[in-house]
């Protein structure tokens, strides 16, 4: 890694003045961050990490004072061209030849696997990581929600793959509880078989749309219990038609994950847990965990004083369970058969409660392993709308975007002909709803704006498709998302530095350059550079778990 000899050649230099330990210095210099801004450093040092302020209490000044004495002890060399103070930190500019020649050495060599033989990922295990994502309701079309979930949840597998480690990505269907009941007999009202087989989700969403008029009808509430009744008893008529309705929904679902880019491992869903759910309510029972209300419901006491001032309901008073109570049968089944280092859940903020009661009922149970559940939350979509109005669906989306990203294609006088001109509009289109949404943090509620999304110039995924792969330099990069599971880092990186390489080609452009210095600028470049030019997709690239836009 050309950045990791950088950073050797500086903390061997350091710790000659220090009296430190080469290796004790490495971590505490990090690369500077690609700037469109005047570049004052290529890597620094922060003084408060390679000095004893404890005691003194040290006030940014001494930090300054310190950074200045440290850096003129220091000596250029053959690497570093430039040594400077900034406040509290020592900065370090690298010879400018040198660190071209060795950057696009090493980006040469690793090709699509640059950044990721960082040292920076040398002491950090390898683990086998389950991460649960997307995670929509059976019988429902893929609601725009599901795509924060969807898209995150890839990304996360993705960088950790990409880094290393063994991953599972697993659906958790919505496919049980009493919505079903009441779906069963809407079809059973308004149903259509034929309907059902050309159409499955669309037709089902009629149907529901329909029932749900009725449904505050005692006489459908009885009839709706009755079917989910006969559902958990296994009868074999009942058990069938919620068999196709589950079936029908994955076929639906893999058709667009597949525009998406995503895969799975295993499709799970609650479904699967309704009997080991009832092996955890008598665990909780037995461990003296569970207790019950004066209304005959089960729940779990989670205050520290035990004076009930936070609790979680695990058991209705017929004895059936909940939605948590098949969220911890799942984990600990999940557990049993991965053996895994970490268990990630990808769903929107609504839900954090949720998972902090499902981590602190699994830890009371005796589960230590619940330190190493982790809930990545993230805020929702506002404004997304099609030209026809308000959005529901993701396919209408995905449709959109390929849509207007076809006529921003045909409008504009650079595009080159493409074989697909449909296949590269879906890509870019893609990639342009992706960047969007990675922009910010996470967490965050963010205003979608299709112009802002499609723009080919400014902090977009149209733009950074069209310098895709030019330029890298990334490794703390990379790490800083390994920490975090935030994909920000990863995209304002690769924006910066798109910007910079078209600057870079304004100044080296090869339509009006001489032809041996053309060939030298375009010629150069080696076959996967080419092959690679295309748009990629995503990173691998109930309420329900998505929540709502």
């Amino acid at each position: 890694m050309a950045a990791c000899s950088f950073r050797r050649s500086i903390a061997s230099q350091l710790s000659k003045v220090l009296d430190l330990p080469p290796e004790s210095l490495i971590k505490s210099i990090s690369a500077v961050p690609v700037s469109k801004k005047r570049h004052v450093a290529d890597f620094q040092l922060s003084i408060a990490s390679v000095t004893d302020n404890s005691s003194s209490g040290c006030l940014a000044r001494d930090l300054h004072l310190q950074a200045e004495k440290l850096a003129e002890r220091l000596k250029c060399d053959a690497v570093v061209s430039e040594i400077s103070a900034g406040p509290g930190t020592v900065n370090f500019m690298i010879n400018r030849e040198l660190l071209a020649k060795t950057v696009l050495h090493q980006v040469l060599k690793d090709g699509l696997e640059y950044g990721l033989k960082s040292e920076l990922f040398s002491a950090v295990p390898r683990q086998k990581a389950v991460i649960e994502f997307s995670s929509p309701n059976i019988a429902k079309r893929f609601h725009i929600g599901h795509l924060r979930s969807t898209i995150v949840g890839n990304f996360i597998a993705n960088l950790k793959v990409a880094l290393g480690h063994e991953v599972i990505r697993i659906n958790y269907l919505g496919d049980w509880g009493m919505q079903f009941g009441l779906l069963g007999v809407g079809f059973q009202c308004f149903g259509n078989k034929e309907k059902l087989k050309s159409s499955p989700l669309q037709h089902l969403f009629e149907v529901y749309v329909q029932i749900n008029k009725a449904a505050e009808d005692e006489n459908t509430k009885k009839l709706a219990k009755d079917f989910f009744r006969k559902l958990e008893e296994h009868d074999e008529q009942t058990l069938s038609l919620w068999k196709q309705f589950r079936d029908f929904s994955i076929e639906e679902y893999v058709r667009i994950y597949k525009r998406l880019g995503v895969h799975f491992d295993e499709y799970s869903g609650e479904s699967f847990y309704q009997e080991k759910s009832q092996e955890v309510l008598k665990m909780l029972e037995d461990k003296g965990l569970l207790q019950k209300t004066i209304k005959g419901t089960g729940i779990v006491d989670l205050s520290e004083k035990k004076d009930l001032s936070s609790f979680s309901t695990v058991m209705r008073s017929d004895g059936t369970s909940l939605y948590i109570t098949r969220d911890l049968a799942a984990a600990i089944d999940r557990m049993n058969k991965y053996s895994c280092d970490t268990m990630i859940y990808v769903t929107d903020k609504s839900q954090s409660n949720h998972f902090q009661h499902l981590f602190q009922i699994l830890k009371l149970m005796g589960y230590d392993w619940a330190e190493r559940c982790q809930h990545v939350s993230f805020g929702l979509v506002q404004g997304m709308k099609t030209r026809r109005g308000e959005v529901i669906f993701l396919e209408d989306v995905l449709n959109e975007v390929r849509s207007r990203m076809l006529q921003n294609m045909a409008s504009a006088k650079t595009t080159k002909e493409t074989e697909n001109p449909m296949e590269t509009a879906e890509k870019v289109g893609l990639a342009a709803l992706i960047i969007q949404d990675f922009r910010g943090l996470l967490s965050c509620d963010y205003q979608f704006s299709w112009d802002r999304a499609l723009q080919s110039r400014g902090d977009t995924g149209v733009f950074l498709q069209y310098t895709h792969a030019r330029l890298h330099r990334y490794d703390e990069v990379l790490y800083r998302s390994s920490q975090d599971l935030q994909p920000k880092h990863i995209v304002s990186y690769l924006l910066t530095l798109s910007h910079l390489a078209a600057v870079a080609h304004k100044t080296l452009p090869v339509k009006a350059s001489a032809p041996e210095l053309a060939q030298g600028e375009e010629g150069s470049l080696p076959g996967w550079w080419n092959r690679n030019r295309r748009a990629p997709s995503a990173p691998h690239g109930r309420s329900d778990r998505a929540g709502a836009v």
